[in-house]
């Protein structure tokens, strides 16, 4: 659920528990515990499944995800930046940005199929100007939901962080559009100070058939 006001408020320490425990347990980022806890208690993924990942560098959402669809499922992670190279064949990563004319093809070049998950954790770049970043989270935001409705087999899961702001219900709204249940999660493992909230959408709803030319 949401945190309250005065864990919102609490100071970010780069050395906090969080980033202790992932070097203790060799996760590539403390981020790994927050997808670690949405899957714990959203579990819409199962072993075999299909799953995409965006703004996926590290890698720390893409150890918990191989993890959890195991050697038979497929996992796929892109970012702006390089993810260092994971060993399981079933994981596969690309340097792509999600806003370019030719992503969508060239995510379709890498996997073919429906995904049984789109999980979006990309952020934008702060400029310090809360309206700003938040409309720049919020389109990031959109455009994975614009995959995960063109990609995401039926029955599939959405989750997407994004800054709270003014557009924060519209975005909501166009999710429960989408999806038959809608839930909101801020991870324990999320920094004291960050606005950020995890949005999803569990079971995607059929899309209506086209009206007739």
């Amino acid at each position: 659920m949401l945190g309250t006001a005065s864990a919102m408020g609490k100071p970010y320490r780069p050395k906090d528990h969080y980033f202790k425990k992932a070097k203790q347990e060799g996760l590539r980022a403390r981020s790994a515990f927050k997808v670690d806890e949405i899957l714990k208690r959203h579990p819409f993924l199962k072993k075999g499944a299909s799953v995409l990942d965006l703004g996926a560098a590290p890698g720390g959402f893409l150890q918990i995800l191989a993890d959890t669809v195991g050697a038979n499922g497929r996992v796929i992670g892109v970012d702006i930046v390089p993810i260092r190279p994971f060993s399981q064949a079933f994981v596969k990563t690309a340097v792509l940005d999600v806003l370019a004319d030719d992503f969508d093809a060239k995510l379709l070049a890498m996997y073919e199929g429906p995904f049984d998950a789109v999980i979006s954790d990309m952020a934008p770049k702060t400029s310090g100007i809360r309206t700003t970043d938040e409309a720049r989270s919020l389109r990031l935001a959109r455009k994975a939901l614009e995959v995960s409705l063109t990609r995401g087999r039926p029955g599939s899961a959405f989750v997407a962080k994004l800054f709270m702001g003014g557009e924060f219900e519209e975005f909501r709204d166009e999710v429960r559009a989408g999806f038959e249940e809608v839930k909101l999660v801020r991870p324990e493992a999320t920094r004291g100070a960050s606005m950020e909230v995890y949005i999803i959408g569990l079971r995607r709803r059929v899309a209506p058939a086209p009206a007739p030319a």
